[in-house]
C-alpha cells in the first residue's frame, strides 16, 4: 500500500505571494496575476483578436464615414455566373438562390465590413422577376443594364457611407472604383 506523500514544512495558512520582499529600485515591478493578460481559450488562435462577445451589439463600422451602415451592393449576374452549377439553365432560380445565401449577410456583415450593413442584389435579364424575400436583402431590378444601376446605386449613397461593391467584372470594378466604392470579389459572399 502506498503511503501519501507527506512535507516536513506546513502549508501556509495565506496563498504564497509572488511579490518579493525586497526590489531593487528602478526595478519593474513584477505582474500580478490579476494584471497578466488572460490566455486564450483552449484552441484559440493567439493571434487573433478574441471574438465578440455574441450578447453585446454589433460594433459600428469604423470607416463608415458617417456611422451610417455600410452598404454591400451586389452584382447578382456576376456572382451567380461566378459557380459553375448549370446556373444558364435557370437563371432566375440561381438568382433566388444567391438571394437566400446573401439573408444572413445584414446581419453577420462580412470579412472586413462590420455587421449591420445593408445589401442589395442587383440582378437583371431574366433572373429581374424573382420575388422580394424576408431576410434584409433588397432586391433591385434592372430595367436595363446591372452594372448601370450599380453604379447609379453608388453615385446616389458616394460619401455618405461605406459602399462595397460585389462583382469581377474589371469594367465595373473600375466605374465604381472611381466614385470611391470599395470592390470585393464573388467569394466575399455566400453564393
Amino acid at each position: 500500500m502506498a503511503v501519501p506523500f507527506a512535507s516536513p514544512e506546513p502549508a501556509p495558512a495565506e496563498p504564497v505571494s509572488l511579490v518579493p520582499a525586497f526590489q531593487e529600485p528602478g526595478a519593474p515591478a513584477p505582474i500580478s496575476p490579476s494584471s497578466a493578460d488572460p490566455l486564450p481559450p483552449v484552441g484559440a488562435d493567439p493571434l487573433s483578436p478574441p471574438a465578440a462577445d455574441p450578447l453585446s451589439p454589433p460594433a459600428a463600422d469604423p470607416l463608415s464615414p458617417t456611422g451610417v451602415d455600410p452598404l454591400v451592393v451586389v452584382d447578382g449576374a456576376n456572382v451567380v455566373g461566378s459557380v459553375p452549377d448549370g446556373w444558364w439553365r435557370d437563371r432566375a432560380g440561381a438568382a433566388i438562390r444567391l438571394r437566400d445565401n446573401l439573408a444572413g449577410v445584414p446581419a453577420a456583415g462580412l470579412p472586413d465590413v462590420a455587421a449591420p450593413v445593408d445589401v442589395v442584389l442587383v440582378v437583371e435579364g431574366r433572373a429581374r422577376d424573382i420575388p422580394q424575400a424576408p431576410g434584409g436583402v433588397r432586391v433591385e431590378r434592372a430595367a436595363g443594364s446591372g452594372d448601370d444601376t450599380i453604379v447609379d446605386l453608388v453615385r446616389a449613397a458616394a460619401g455618405s457611407r461605406r459602399i462595397v461593391v460585389v462583382t469581377a467584372d474589371r469594367g465595373l470594378r473600375a466605374r465604381v472604383s472611381a466614385l470611391g466604392a470599395e470592390v470585393r470579389g464573388p467569394s466575399a459572399v455566400p453564393r
